[in-house]
């Protein structure tokens, strides 16, 4: 069977970012059966080392797999992102709240598109800054909705301002993808890209895991902890971050992220079908406007140059 290498076009790369969003949303409900005494920091690099070794069979046949010297501190940069945004959620998570994080993370693709325009790989126009506004505004609608639950209302304090230098890092890494791939300084396989940003994550992660948490606490996994890594390590960190840098290399930053406002969407479907009776109208305007910012991302899709 002979393996191509050759980027998506637009539509496909839609397609995909819809895949991403589901499994993305479907992550959340194994993340939480999760046994809560394993280490968050070791149990996301281990996460990472099993993504890297299910795409390595796959990364290693594209033709410039080996990183360059001007693609490896790249590649580096990458999985810095990628290890400054999980290591800062984890942290955040414990000194701020949920709703919170939840708002703030609504920023990542505003924030991808602004840092696009200064890295030169985002087009200066109207539409897309709109199509994103307002997909922001659907996602702080859910995020209200949800907080109806609770008592717990928005602050902004020193773990929101840790959590939002997380967001940042998430909001580079597909700018430092396009960035790379306009230069062609970066494999032309998605695979490849993956593969080393999770590769150089997963060993930045777990340094920050080996110092900040015990090792000792991993025996307490048990066989279906060891399954749920597995899954997440390949359908929540293999596949939904190729599918991410296969749309990078047809999209722009801002319209690669702009599908993360479907993330709660898909986390509300879940809800409503373990407990229908949470179901209420609060829900409507918010997964309305993000629903309509997926349908104008969909027909207006911009291709980058």
């Amino acid at each position: 069977m002979r393996v191509t290498f050759a980027p998506p076009g637009a539509r496909q790369a839609h397609l995909g970012m819809l895949l991403w969003a589901m499994l993305v949303g479907l992550s959340f409900p194994a993340v939480g059966l999760v046994s809560e005494a394993l280490p968050p920091l070791l149990l996301t690099s281990l996460r990472f080392i099993i993504a890297s070794l299910a795409l390595w069979a796959l990364a290693r046949r594209a033709p410039d797999w080996w990183p360059s010297r001007r693609s490896l501190p790249l590649y580096s940069l990458m999985g810095l992102c990628l290890a400054g945004f999980f290591s800062t959620m984890f942290w955040a998570a414990h000194h701020t709240t949920a709703l919170s994080m939840a708002t703030l993370f609504v920023s990542v693709p505003l924030l991808a598109f602004v840092l696009g325009l200064a890295a030169g790989v985002e087009r200066l126009a109207w539409r897309l800054p709109v199509i994103l506004a307002l997909g922001a505004v659907g996602a702080l609608g859910l995020a209200w909705a949800e907080s109806r639950n609770g008592s717990t209302g928005l602050r902004f304090g020193l773990g929101e301002a840790g959590f939002f230098l997380g967001c940042i890092s998430s909001a580079m890494y597909p700018v430092l993808s396009k960035w790379g791939l306009s230069r062609e300084w970066l494999s032309q396989s998605a695979a490849v890209r993956t593969f080393w940003s999770l590769a150089i994550g997963a060993v930045l992660i777990g340094l920050v895991g080996l110092a900040l948490e015990p090792v000792a606490n991993l025996g307490v996994m048990t066989p279906r902890d060891a399954l749920l890594l597995v899954y997440l390590g390949l359908c929540s960190s293999a596949l939904t971050f190729w599918l991410l840098q296969r749309a990078t290399a047809a999209l722009t930053p801002g319209a690669v992220t702009a599908y993360n406002y479907l993330v709660p969407f898909v986390s509300m479907l879940l809800l409503f079908i373990q407990h229908p009776e949470r179901t209420g109208w609060v829900w409507l305007p918010g997964s309305a406007l993000v629903l309509t910012a997926i349908a104008l991302l969909l027909r207006n899709g911009r291709v980058s140059t």
